[in-house]
């Protein structure tokens, strides 16, 4: 039966020329009932606020409901796992950061093969991880930084929210690339992070941007001295990026995006593309991630995909150079 609708979907998509990917899809190809979106994340933050606005779009474009399930735990993987345990028909998709495909697979056993169980389907949005300099910090600039750090090997302390994370993997590659000796902070999670940061019990930290911290930053309690994202972004505009100050490696973002099970056909994916970069372009939308501190993506299934496997390639040598563990 599954079959059978595929080729059903290839001949009414076949049949439409000139017409968009979303516009190819025809009640009697897909999809035929509700879709799902299983957020890896618990309720309520970014990504699940993200993906219930998505979804809500996605719904009028198919013409059927998109329900999105929370599958939390395990920094993604739980989630990730559902999805590549779906069946390959487009009625089971996943949202999430790249993470649970570029790197804990490298520090844990997961359950799934990250490149043969998952097809990226669409890039949605990059979260800015942003270098901060606290009270405790003496300096103004990242050239200070460095100043500091060859003066005091592994006096300078760099806080993150927690060992194997994005913002440690950034510390890491900033170490090697800057050759630094830097002392690794690690907290469990934001909160108390960024508590402590205000008190200046490190000197550097970093950390994804938020309403909260740009509080912080805007009455000039934290100094940011650095952002990973690939072009400046908007709410600090004079704040260079770690590639434009000679660290591309450290130049890392929290990643997000819809995958699908591998074997998901290839013109399925198409149509999902396609719609999720419609979804993307709408004003709304856009709005709606900018104002979480979040930056609109999109792209083909192929630039993502090829994102993914740079982002492990790159986790890979540097977790093994550093010796990174989740101990």
């Amino acid at each position: 039966m599954i079959l059978k609708r595929f080729c059903l979907f290839l001949a009414a998509a076949a049949c439409v020329v000139g017409a968009s990917p979303a516009s190819a899809i025809t009640p009697v190809s897909w999809p035929l009932k509700p879709v799902r979106i299983i957020v890896a994340y618990p309720p309520a933050g970014v990504s699940d606020i993200v993906a219930r606005a998505m979804a809500e779009k996605m719904a009028v474009r198919l013409g059927q409901p998109v329900i999105v399930e929370n599958k939390g735990g395990a920094g993604g993987t739980i989630g990730m796992d559902a999805v590549a345990k779906a069946a390959p028909d487009g009625y089971t998709l996943g949202f999430s950061s790249i993470s649970p495909l570029a790197l804990n697979p490298l520090l844990s056993k997961v359950a799934y093969d990250p490149f043969k169980d998952i097809t990226p389907v669409a890039s949605v949005m990059f979260s800015p991880v942003v270098l901060l300099g606290t009270p405790g910090f003496t300096g103004q600039s990242m050239n200070e930084l460095v100043a500091q750090a060859k003066a005091k090997p592994g006096a300078l302390r760099w806080a993150t929210s927690g060992l194997a994370t994005v913002g440690h993997i950034t510390l890491e590659q900033f170490k090697r690339s800057a050759n630094v000796d830097i002392t690794h902070i690690p907290y469990k999670g934001g909160g108390q992070q960024q508590n402590d940061a205000l008190a200046g019990q490190f000197e550097v930290l970093t950390t994804n941007l938020g309403p909260l911290l740009n509080g912080h930053i805007k009455a000039g309690k934290l100094r940011p001295l650095a952002v990973g994202a690939p072009q400046r972004v908007d709410v600090m505009p004079n704040v260079p990026t770690f590639a434009e100050l000679g660290y591309p490696k450290a130049n890392l973002m929290s990643v997000f995006g819809i995958f699908a099970p591998a074997g998901t056909p290839s013109a399925l994916v198409t149509v999902l593309n396609g719609v999720i970069n419609d979804v993307l372009a709408m004003p709304d939308i856009r709005e709606r991630l900018i104002s979480s501190d979040n930056v609109p993506t999109g792209g083909t299934p192929a630039d993502f995909a090829k994102a993914i496997r740079t982002e492990y390639d790159n986790n890979r040598d540097i977790i093994k150079q550093a010796n990174i563990t989740l101990e």
